[in-house]
């Protein structure tokens, strides 16, 4: 489980994407993330919100920015990206299971 600290445009994508640094708490530290989700959300929705991650996949450059976390999210009715987050509150780092 991650919190989101920071949203930026990601122009250099081949996709519409944003740049996002995640906080996954203290063992794992701040992690950054590519995503092609600005179908169904802008940066100032993604600030602060809780998303759940793969983080010990091994990092993807992509373009000139280095994605070190799978960010997890299912496809709507459209196909867009819809992010998957924990319902319940939960501490930073928390693992799936």
């Amino acid at each position: 489980v991650g919190q989101v600290l920071e949203a930026e445009d990601f122009p250099e994508a081949i996709k519409p994407a944003y740049k996002l640094k995640i906080d996954f708490g203290p063992h794992v530290g701040v992690k950054t993330s590519s995503v092609q989700v600005t179908e169904n959300y802008k940066k100032e929705e993604l600030v602060g919100r809780r998303v759940l991650g793969v983080v010990n996949f091994a990092p993807r450059k992509i373009g000139p920015f280095w994605s070190e976390v799978l960010t997890l999210g299912v496809p709507d009715e459209n196909g867009k990206v819809v992010l998957l987050k924990p319902d319940k509150e939960t501490p930073l780092g928390g693992r799936l299971f």
